[in-house]
């Protein structure tokens, strides 16, 4: 028995992915903060016959988020696929020039450690199944800096530098990661960027196993 766990997870992208994933028997670990949320996504989910669980973790305490998927694999069983994909903090995008050495505490915590600790928390068991897949989520400031925003330009670019490295280590054990980049904001009804859509690009992403990074829509969308 194998699960799916989705760090971040909230009513819009990290459910959709969830519903996806379910459709194809997968059991689901919904991992954040906020316990009534995660309770009225799994009761949604069960009404659709999927199994799901909550699992309360802050991403920027990696030894809680690290016990969150502990937890996890030992209700739901050994996570095959991990999704990364908590929304960033508005106060980590301020202007490269008002961003002091303080303030890129809370994005590195967010999109480094938090990222670091999940993967390995869950690398032990997908070795041992002899496959999975490890999927990060990030906003377009991944692959283009942006002034205005530079916490997220910072530690986004050293969390795609750490799953490009594990890329590259670990396709050769079958464990398979990647990269989602989406430009702007996810919008219901978007032909490319709506949550469904962008479940469905995700499950691609983990069925056919090519390449690192993967972009949603235009950068200039």
């Amino acid at each position: 028995m194998s699960s799916i766990a989705i760090v971040g997870a909230g009513p819009g992208l990290g459910t959709a992915v969830a519903r996806r994933f379910g459709r194809e028997g997968y059991d689901v670990a919904l991992v954040a903060r906020d316990r009534e949320r995660l309770d009225v996504i799994v009761d949604g989910l069960a009404d659709e016959g999927i199994t799901a669980r909550g699992f309360t973790a802050d991403v920027r305490r990696p030894e809680e988020l690290a016990a969150a998927l502990d937890a996890a694999a030992s209700a739901l069983g050994t996570v095959e696929v991990l999704q990364y994909s908590p929304v960033p903090h508005r106060d980590f995008m301020r202007p490269v020039l008002d961003t002091g050495h303080r303030d890129l505490i809370g994005p590195i915590e967010f999109s480094v450690y938090g990222p670091v600790a999940a993967v390995r928390q869950v690398l032990p068991g997908m070795r041992r199944l002899g496959r999975g897949t490890i999927l990060f989520v990030n906003g377009g400031t991944a692959a283009v800096p942006h002034p205005e925003r530079a916490g997220t330009s910072i530690a986004f670019a050293a969390e795609s530098a750490y799953g490009h490295l594990l890329h590259g280590r670990l396709a050769a054990e079958g464990i398979h990661v990647a990269q989602l980049v989406i430009p702007g904001a996810i919008v219901a009804g978007h032909a490319r960027k709506d949550p469904a859509v962008l479940a469905e690009t995700l499950w691609g992403m983990h069925q056919e196993r090519h390449g690192f990074r993967h972009y949603a829509d235009d950068l200039d969308s």
